[in-house]
């Protein structure tokens, strides 16, 4: 059976997995990070518990209470979060090796940005993932650990600063999901490096008939609610390979930066939403930075109409340009199908994709990495071509 062909159905199942467990994960994270912000005072005064809840919801009614620190005794059943995270990350990094490792020639490396070995490439995410969680949980534990005005400063300076020297490093669509996995990494690691061994940790001191140690579940809630944070952002890079105007941007490490921060400033409105504030301007203010930033961003218009080329030469261009991975049997290695089922084979094929194809070519989204070497002189063919109204006659 052919390995492209496999490695597509790998890359379906791994991605449906990813969301499957992710929507577990956020869902179970968002769900009690609102719950903590929602806690009342105890109805019956109990100096053991921190706050309570009551809701309704599918038809019954709930009674939720959080401890101060641990209950009298632990109770017969005791329920665990751990396996949505773990297996989110596992089945996005899965994916990230699967698409930005193996085929990094094509999705990582973009020589116009720069021209470094694959192997290279790789070595080089490897070690951004490594380093950016040991940088992170250090920064945590150092004496600033406790001021989370000082953490969230120091994270925007560094995410701005890893996000300009991956945008720098690797092609821009790599760039942005260096920085996700980044990041996801960060999140699942808080949970089984800092949350769950500190729970664990908590757990075995009442099992002892000892009081558990406040500072684990300190640092528990610290890192669950920086992962809160965090979540926007991430789910924003998942979704952005889908639109090449962010990734391929030239000032893309700034989309990067300001999208992410939007999507933070987005979680801090729910966050405080939760609390029974209504802080609206957080909202506006993210909206504001992402019309400035379509608004700046937007491909400047050519100031006169270019002459459309004849058919012929379009065809020949994308002939030679785009056909080895959009035709019905692609020639491109790594690819089984042409990708999104865009064949662009006959007249009436180019024609059919004439609009999709000016947004992939004006970005400089395709072909992936220049993997053709396509021209820009081309690139200003087609797209005239495509303004005349794609005419094939």
């Amino acid at each position: 059976m052919d390995a492209a062909y496999l490695s597509e159905w790998a890359n379906l199942l791994l991605r449906w997995l990813h969301v499957i467990t992710g929507i577990a994960w956020i869902g179970t994270s968002f769900y009690f990070i609102g719950l903590d912000n929602q806690l009342e005072r105890p109805a019956d005064g109990n100096p053991r518990v921190a706050g309570e809840q009551w809701s309704i919801h599918g038809g019954g009614f709930y009674h939720k209470q959080k401890y101060l620190l641990a209950p009298e005794r632990l109770p017969e059943t005791l329920h665990w979060f751990k396996w949505e995270a773990y297996w989110t990350w596992l089945s996005g990094f899965a994916l990230f090796v699967l698409i930005y490792w193996v085929q990094a020639s094509t999705y990582l490396v973009d020589p116009a940005v720069l021209d470094i070995a694959p192997w290279l490439a790789v070595a080089l995410s490897a070690a951004m993932l490594a380093g950016g969680w040991v940088g992170y949980d250090l920064l945590c534990r150092s004496r600033h650990g406790e001021n989370e005005a000082l953490l969230g400063a120091i994270g925007a300076a560094t995410l701005a600063v890893v996000a300009f020297v991956a945008c720098h490093v690797f092609g821009g669509r790599g760039a942005f999901l260096q920085v996700g996995a980044m990041t996801g990494t960060i999140m699942v690691a808080n949970v089984a490096m800092v949350i769950i061994p500190g729970q664990r940790k908590m757990v075995e001191a009442m099992k002892r008939g000892d009081a558990p140690d406040p500072k684990y579940g300190r640092w528990g809630k610290q890192r669950s609610v920086h992962n809160t944070y965090l979540t926007l952002p991430v789910i924003f890079i998942m979704i952005s390979p889908h639109y090449p105007m962010t990734y391929q941007s030239r000032w893309n490490w700034l989309v990067l930066l300001a999208v992410g921060l939007s999507g933070a400033l987005v979680r801090q409105y729910f966050v405080l939403r939760q609390k029974g504030a209504n802080p609206v301007w957080l909202p506006a203010g993210a909206a504001a930075v992402v019309a400035l930033l379509v608004w700046t961003g937007a491909p400047e218009r050519p100031t006169g109409a270019a002459e459309a080329p004849p058919f012929a030469e379009v065809q020949t261009i994308v002939a030679s340009r785009c056909v080895s991975c959009h035709a019905a049997r692609p020639t491109q290695e790594g690819f089984a199908a042409p990708p999104k089922g865009v064949v662009m084979e006959t007249p009436q094929q180019i024609r059919r994709w004439a609009a999709a194809m000016r947004q992939q070519v004006q970005t400089e989204a395709m072909p992936p990495g220049n993997l053709t070497d396509i021209t820009p002189a081309e690139r200003g063919r087609l797209l005239a071509w495509v303004a005349a109204g794609a005419p094939v006659e």
